[in-house]
């Protein structure tokens, strides 16, 4: 397993950064997970079950890129650019070694995704690694004719490895692209919880002010959460700790404390997709016009931040069903080079297939 810092409980004070406001109450830090049996030994996925975690931003990284081209698929040439995003920034990274104490190892994630007798999905259409097909049931749309794929997991899209956060929205694109994707437009990720991708002209009043659309939406929309129509906190990762004295965001005060993505087997939508509530926020793009469509270029629209994070239970700041749409958190253009970075905030990758066959 992978070693912890050492356990204290911590005061939780108000969400920070995208999911701030609203009551919260006093934090207790959750059991680690840790298996008592682990060894030096592998394995069934080749993990070692005995491994020392990271203790520097920089052999955090590494053992990222490694696993990226070990485990998920990604080219040399996908991995360059990968690594000249990720190095450009101070801070992107699976959190801050000093301060971060994840809620449970990898190597408890895999028994209990064994447990659950999990097994990988196949490609089908997407034709990459942890990525499965999202479509519209109700318009005929079946998974050999979806008009999006979506990840799994949260990037870095590897079951049982922590999320990456600390990212801007514009780098999170960036990365997405990096590796042969693109960022997920707000109706596919909100399809992709809720079982059912609906046409762009249902979802979004282009043209209109962003407050008044997302209004629009909300007013109409279907409430579910991934697992079903009953919100239940305790299926997801939601129950870890805020660290000690950690104000609204930080990178030296506040632990990334997040869990190994997909460790909550429940916590999975109709599609297979994993930790859309709770672990961490994830970025995605708002389009205001067509062609702000990451399926339709690469320009972008606004910043929308979507799902929970990782001390949801204990603090639920905001709305996280599905199809919830915030008029806005910490809002700017997609692509604007400041756009918002948070310690609880990563990301998702989305793809378009290609045409079914005629």
């Amino acid at each position: 397993m992978w070693l912890h810092k050492g356990l204290s409980a911590a005061p939780l004070s108000a969400p920070g950064g995208a999911v701030s406001g609203g009551p919260v109450s006093t934090a207790e830090v959750p059991d680690s997970g840790a298996s008592d049996a682990a060894s030096d030994a592998a394995d069934d996925a080749g993990e070692p079950l005995s491994e020392p975690e990271p203790k520097t931003l920089a052999e955090q990284r590494e053992r990222l890129y490694r696993l990226l081209a070990s485990n998920g698929g990604v080219t040399a040439d996908e991995l360059a650019k990968v690594r000249a995003i990720v190095e450009a920034s101070p801070y992107i990274g699976q959190g801050n070694p000093d301060v971060t104490v994840h809620a449970m190892t990898p190597a408890e994630c895999r028994k209990r995704r064994a447990e659950a007798k999990i097994a990988p999905d196949e490609p089908g259409i997407c034709g990459k690694k942890n990525m499965v097909p999202a479509f519209d049931p109700a318009a005929g749309e079946t998974k050999e004719t979806a008009k999006v794929c979506i990840d799994q997991y949260e990037f870095p899209d590897l079951p049982c490895e922590y999320p990456v956060v600390n990212v801007r929205a514009n780098e999170a694109a960036d990365l997405c692209r990096a590796v042969g994707k693109r960022l997920c437009d707000a109706h596919e990720w909100e399809g992709a919880c809720a079982g059912a991708v609906h046409a762009p002209e249902a979802e979004y009043l282009f043209g209109q002010d962003r407050r008044y659309s997302s209004g629009m939406h909300n007013l109409k929309r279907e409430i579910l959460w991934a697992y079903g129509p009953k919100k239940n906190h305790a299926l997801c990762a939601t129950n870890s700790f805020k660290t000690k004295d950690c104000p609204g965001g930080g990178w030296k005060q506040c632990g990334s404390n997040t869990y190994p993505a997909g460790a909550f087997p429940e916590c999975r939508s109709p599609f297979g997709v994993y930790d859309q509530h709770g672990n961490a926020a994830e970025h995605m793009n708002l389009p205001t016009r067509p062609e702000e469509m990451m399926s339709r270029g690469d320009a972008g629209g606004l910043t929308e931040m979507k799902g929970s994070w990782f001390i949801f239970s204990k603090g639920e700041a905001h709305l996280d069903d599905c199809r919830w749409r915030e008029p806005s958190w910490h809002e700017s253009k997609l692509r604007d080079p400041n756009s918002h970075r948070n310690y609880h905030l990563g990301f998702r990758c989305c793809a378009t297939p290609p045409p079914p066959r005629q």
